[in-house]
């Protein structure tokens, strides 16, 4: 299989009918009757820089990442079939550290290869379209990485200059290419093929990269575009028309400018496949279960063939059509549909790998894993205090301050130029790290000074996206109050009670930042640790206040916050998913690391704006990490002493109320 590795994959499929006769051999060809080909469309999506099956932040090889991993997949698929073509569709360019090593650190010059190009030329990857995440480092870096690629890039609904209909644009790159290529049929006769790939992206890049684009660049409505580009890709006599959409699967009603036009696009007439992506999310599979417009048991979007494979090289999508040769063309006959993953997980959580790392792509980029090795042990920034969570259930926490700092930073400049410009901007933070299940040394814990990269996931542990959500004044009190369920009742004038709820996890204490607030423990929780209400009349939350005033209830606020909080997770109050107004590109981790990156050093001294109310007499116990003891004296605004031992290797503290 030489053929996979080191030299261009599209020398050899426009090499004539000589290069293909060894279809014949391939056992999945074989299936195919004289006249009829199978050939077999291979995706990969969102692969976001994982090159090595590697998580930087955390600086530990995993197993379900890394486009080493899918090439063994590839490889297996060209193994067993003679006809198939690769395929990439998008957001291959940013999305972990080693996207910004290269970026912010080695540069990307006129004739330098990047990483990702040299890994997808190794893999052999013959097509591809953009992703959002393309335009994150600027026009100028995009094009100098493109440069290196041995395969056509595409994308038709991204302009320089705009003409008077989407097929009269000045497109940035070309809108569709044709591939031309030769089937072996099932008698092992050789026939032409004619296949069009045309690309698309969200047009809400102007948008999520305005800095970069505006001015620069503008992006169409993409079924608009695909109206306009479709015919005429058709009109130059292709077979096969395969619409590599770096778009999500969403309403199966077109709206125009919608983010996610999976399901519209499949409408549009001439168009055959359709590739999906963008929202790390597998299909056909259980996350489509009941969605409208797809069918996971025939593998269809839109009633057309389609696929769309996971993230970071977590799976390869695959779409086999058995085609019949007719006339000079030829037709679909059948088609199936499949998601393969390079992992499984059991119940318990336990991941077992599939696949090994082919050695020739791993090889090919190893100078710069190791270099993004170095950059992630390097600092990047410094922070002026220490970055701890202790006492984050307690009080004001600095590891939280951070992470909302960094989000208020993001979202209100993600707010410029929108409708919603204007709006007061919250944060809302957890802390993940509180030890809990996770034991007494369970907790964040980066010292003043030097932070590095990888210190970031220490802050935020999950690869959340950021989102905003709009809310009113009475959403964002009873968001306080579903986290106000955290504490047990307390009873005033009665000492050492426990203050903590054992069955309410850590990652559910959302702070929000921007207002001021205390919680009243002498009140019961309004909400179980469902989020079903269980006390109607109850008001744990007093004082709460914006901008020195009390909170109108019907005024309007933006809340940062992470996809898992405003679609749903944890059933709290204003996040159903139907209040999200901004869905951003970028992890919550991306974020932080921009922020420190650009503030060269950050200084998250916990701001005090939420404590406990006084209630006369009363003490609590809590149980944290030994290690918290050599902060006690930092507490702001709450008097916190240590208090002997707790189970399992916890420390026990008392809280003064």
């Amino acid at each position: 299989m030489a053929h996979l590795f080191s030299i261009s994959r599209r020398g050899i499929l426009q090499a004539g009918a000589a290069g293909l006769g060894l279809a014949v051999l391939h056992p999945f060809a074989a299936r195919a009757q004289s006249g009829q080909a199978h050939l077999r469309i291979m995706e990969t999506t969102d692969l976001h820089v994982h090159l090595w099956p590697y998580d930087y932040y955390a600086d530990k090889p995993v197993d379900t990442v890394g486009l080493a991993r899918t090439a063994a997949l590839i490889q297996a698929v060209r193994d067993e079939a003679g006809n198939s073509i690769l395929l990439d569709n998008g957001d291959f360019l940013q999305g972990n550290p080693m996207g910004d090593y290269i970026a912010y650190e080695r540069g990307m010059a006129k004739g330098q290869m990047h990483p990702v190009i040299i890994a997808m030329n190794t893999v052999g990857v013959e097509g591809g379209t953009l992703g959002n995440h393309e335009f994150n480092y600027g026009l100028e870096f995009l094009h100098n990485t493109l440069s290196g690629a041995d395969f056509p890039l595409v994308c038709a609904n991204v302009a320089t200059a705009e003409g008077d209909s989407p097929d009269q644009d000045q497109t940035l790159i070309p809108p569709y290419q044709i591939i031309e290529r030769n089937l072996a049929d099932g008698a092992g006769q050789v026939h032409p093929i004619r296949i069009g790939i045309i690309g698309f992206v969200p047009p809400q890049i102007t948008q999520w990269d305005r800095k970069h684009m505006e001015g620069k660049a503008t992006a169409r409505d993409i079924v608009a575009a695909a109206q306009a580009w479709v015919p005429k890709l058709r009109a130059e006599g292709v077979d096969l028309v395969i619409a590599l959409c770096h778009s999500g699967i969403g309403a199966a009603v077109h709206e125009p400018g919608m983010e996610n036009a999976a399901i519209p696009l499949a409408g549009v007439e001439g168009i055959d496949v359709i590739l999906t992506g963008h929202s790390h999310l597998v299909f056909p599979g259980p996350d489509y279960d009941g969605t409208e417009g797809v069918d996971n048991a025939t593998g269809t979007i839109g009633g057309k063939p389609g696929v769309m494979a996971g993230f970071w090289g977590s799976h390869m999508g695959l779409v086999d059509l058995l085609l019949e040769r007719r006339g000079d063309g030829w037709a679909i006959l059948s088609h199936q549909s499949e998601a393969r993953p390079i992992y499984e997980r059991d119940a318990d959580r336990n991941v077992t790998p599939l696949v090994d790392s082919v050695a020739a792509v791993a090889d090919s980029v190893a100078p710069e894993h190791q270099a993004t090795l170095d950059y992630i042990r390097r600092p990047v920034g410094k922070t002026a205090a220490p970055l701890y969570s202790y006492f984050a259930l307690i009080a004001d926490d600095p590891s939280v301050q951070i992470v909302s700092n960094a989000q208020t930073w993001y979202i209100a400049q993600m707010m410029q130029g929108t409708a919603h410009e204007g709006l007061p901007i919250l944060s809302a933070a957890a802390p993940f790290k509180a030890g809990g299940r996770g034991g007494p040394d369970y907790y964040t814990d980066v010292p003043a000074g030097d932070i590095a990269i990888k210190n970031v996931a220490d802050l935020y542990l999950y690869p959340n996206t950021i989102r905003a959500v709009k809310v009113t004044g009475a959403e964002v009190k009873d968001w306080l109050e579903r986290s106000a369920g955290a504490f047990n009742q307390i009873t005033p004038g009665k000492a050492d009670q426990m203050l903590l709820n054992p069955d309410f996890p850590s990652y559910n204490f959302d702070v929000i930042d921007g207002v001021t607030y205390r919680i009243d423990l002498s009140q019961p929780a309004k909400f179980d640790r469902d989020g079903a209400v269980a006390a109607p009349e109850a008001n744990r939350i007093v004082d709460l206040k914006y901008d020195g005033q009390p909170l109108d209830p019907a005024a309007e606020f933006i809340v940062a916050t992470n996809n898992y909080r405003a679609e749903g997770g944890g059933s709290f109050p204003g996040n159903d998913g139907s209040t999200i107004v901004f869905e951003g590109p970028d992890t919550n981790r991306d974020v932080i690391v921009r922020y420190i990156v650009e503030q060269g050093v950050i200084d998250p001294k916990a701001d005090g704006n939420w404590s406990f109310q006084p209630l006369d007499g009363a003490t609590v116990l809590f149980d944290s990490g030994p290690a918290g003891a050599g902060y006690l004296e930092d507490i702001k605004g709450a008097r916190v002493e240590a208090a002997g031992d707790g189970e399992n290797g916890f420390a026990r503290y008392r809280l003064y109320l």
